[in-house]
């Protein structure tokens, strides 16, 4: 049967990750924001499952609270505490008549052949509540993606859900961590295949044959991407729309209503996102999906996104009634709704601007779209929002922690316009500072906890005034990491004998996890900077009586180790401030290879409107090159990064 749902797909052979320059970033942007306005696009092994038992995270996500027009330099604050729903025990029955989830197999017990996980009517019925069904699907790269998922939705008390697995390498991970998997058939690498690659487009053809699929079964089907979490139970929500054939989120970055009602689809301009998408089996529907499959069979090149909006596209309208939001679409008679981009949000929506928070609303998905590091940025930013789900050693990296409070003026975060130059003004003020606490980082051989990075201006693939037209985005706010670093890049391994030792690093809100352990959160030392010379300041290992210590500016190498060397069985160590803190490394072999390692790790704004091109490096060293400022390439030559 396997075979039969996947007849007329050629495997894609031969594929490499895609290699994206900067040039190929801004045409993809440029390209797909001229169909739709604003259309953007761990491994564990088999063993214990211990790690997510951890409490469960916020049902309302953890967004810190950019500030208001009148807001001070503060740093953000960590938001109030939330409802937290109860984390069911393993011994906890999931559903009516569901097997438990989180259970795993006795050990001595052997992996059932292949032939059990095949794709049947069966093997969903045993999943199936209430007629409906919650799907994911992925190759073993995304693992702690797949896991997350689960997760956040047993937390909600969720259990009518089945994970698609592309190799049998994480079908057999699933099934001994007890989590509910079946066999796509696939046999795709385990590798992370990299956006827009062949082999990417390939799982996206995958999504439409499974849905083409599962539809004759006559089961509702909630179909989800990997890179996206639960923080609601969605299925109260969907229900409120029983006539509804299809609804799908969007990547609509402009509100269209202000409480939890479907968005108005006249003023939609944006893709809708097939990452969330509900479908009900009806005619209409498996209509829509057979033609949809039949297209990416005609046409190999056609993205899975890209083909859906072409062919629901084909009419909008009318409505189907004067208030529930839902409108007649493709053929005429399929009924659509758009879920609301504040509660089921994108990556931008969430993260850039907090529009649920805006609204006072509770969120139910949030999916890393709108970011810039590929799958790392994807992680890091559910990492920002403390919803990611991450083993015990994450929060306890041998060598310890080390944090700093940023030092920005209240002038430079909010006086005047916002325009590129205030924007560069203030983040390479604050790039100066996380340059010399990677610097501190590296030669204490401890992780680093990144501060929050404030922008003035967002950053997107197409030239922009700053802020999107009609977006909820307050200036200044706190952006992403990956605006303005390339968490990929600071996440890969590089060469020791070229770049020096790797710097470890961990999201803003790292030390206000709730998984973050007892151990760790008790074991700390305050270090304020202090001018030599003046009472008091003198490098020593003698803390205040109050507990802190006083560390000299300014200081060497040999200092930093013969004082902080004392404390190496402290988990953290929070600097006040990091200007002007360390001199650099003695040994000018090793400051070079940080040097070359750390210019790689910025990236670029973008983009200046009415400029081709229109991007702008950052500059890592950018204080070092008088006159310096922030233009784009102004020839071939020029447009690479300064490294």
């Amino acid at each position: 049967m396997v075979e039969g749902w996947r007849n007329g797909f050629r495997d894609a052979t031969n594929s490499k990750p895609l290699f994206v320059t900067i040039y190929a970033t801004v045409i993809i942007g440029v390209l797909v924001s001229s169909f739709y306005v604003f259309s953007a696009i761990y491994s564990p092994t088999n063993g214990s499952t211990s790690w997510l038992s951890s409490p469960p995270l916020s049902t309302a996500g953890r967004i810190r609270q950019p500030p208001q027009e009148n807001a001070t330099s503060q740093l953000p604050l960590v938001p109030p505490p939330q409802r937290e729903l109860p984390s069911p025990s393993p011994e906890e029955d999931q559903g009516t008549s569901l097997s438990k989830i989180w259970v795993s197999p006795p050990r001595d017990k052997k992996m059932p052949p292949l032939e059990t996980f095949k794709l049947t009517k069966e093997l969903f019925g045993e999943r199936v509540k209430d007629n409906v069904i919650i799907v994911t699907f992925g190759n073993y790269a995304f693992m702690d993606f797949i896991l997350t998922w689960v997760k956040h939705l047993t937390d909600l008390d969720i259990s009518n859900l089945l994970v698609g697995a592309m190799d049998t390498k994480l079908l057999e991970a699933l099934y001994w961590k007890g989590v509910p998997v079946f066999d796509m058939g696939s046999h795709m690498s385990t590798v992370d295949v990299g956006w827009g690659s062949p082999t990417f487009h390939k799982m996206g053809r995958e999504k439409v044959i499974l849905i083409d699929s599962v539809l004759p079964f006559g089961y509702e089907l909630l179909m989800c991407d990997t890179d996206m979490v639960w923080l609601k139970n969605p299925l109260p929500y969907l229900a409120r729309y029983p006539d509804a054939d299809v609804l799908t989120s969007s990547d609509q970055v402009v509100p269209t209503v202000i409480d939890d009602s479907l968005d108005i689809w006249q003023q939609v301009g944006a893709a809708y996102n097939i990452g969330i998408f509900h479908w009900r089996p009806t005619e209409s529907a498996k209509k829509l999906a057979r033609e949809w499959k039949e297209m990416l069979v005609a046409d190999d090149k056609v993205w899975d996104q890209n083909g859906f909006n072409e062919i629901v596209r084909k009419q909008l309208g009318p409505s189907v009634d004067g208030d529930s939001g839902l409108f007649y679409a493709y053929d005429g008679n399929l009924k659509v709704g758009i879920l609301p981009a504040s509660i089921f949000c994108s990556g931008h929506t969430y993260f850039v601007q907090a529009m649920y928070q805006q609204l006072k609303l509770e969120p139910y998905a949030l999916h890393t779209t709108f970011q810039y590091a590929g799958t790392e940025g994807k992680r890091h930013r559910l990492r920002e929002g403390m919803v990611f789900f991450d083993p015990p050693e994450y929060y306890d990296a041998p060598g310890g922690f080390i944090s700093f409070k940023p030092s920005i003026p209240k002038s430079m975060l909010l006086d005047g316009k916002h325009t590129i130059e205030s924007h560069f003004i203030l983040v390479n003020h604050q790039m100066k500072q996380i340059r010399s606490a990677l610097a501190i980082a590296s030669l204490l051989n401890r992780t680093l906890v990144m501060p929050p990075i404030w922008c003035r201006l967002d950053r997107l693939w197409f030239g922009h005034p700053g802020t999107l037209v009609g977006s909820m985005t307050r200036q200044p706010f706190i952006c992403p990491l990956d605006h303005v670093f390339e968490v990929n890049i600071m996440l890969k391994e590089l060469p020791e004998d070229e770049f020096g030792p790797g710097i470890g690093i961990r999201e803003y809100s790292f030390l206000d996890n709730p998984s973050l352990p007892k151990q760790v959160k008790e074991s700390w030392l305050d270090v304020q900077l202090c001018q030599e010379g003046k009472e008091g300041c003198e490098a020593s290992n003698v803390t205040s009586p109050s507990g802190f210590l006083k560390f000299p500016k300014r200081s060497n190498e040999d200092t930093f180790k013969a004082i902080f060397s004392s404390f190496n069985d402290v988990k953290v160590i929070k600097f006040s401030s990091v200007e002007d803190g360390f001199t650099g490394f003695s040994d000018k072999g090793r400051e070079e290879r940080f040097r070359r390692r750390v210019k790689r790790y910025v990236g670029i704004w973008c983009c200046e409107e009415n400029k081709t091109p229109g991007h702008i490096y950052y500059d890592m060293y950018w204080d070092e090159k008088p006159g310096w400022k922030p233009v784009p390439p102004q020839t071939p030559e020029e447009d690479h990064p300064p490294v």
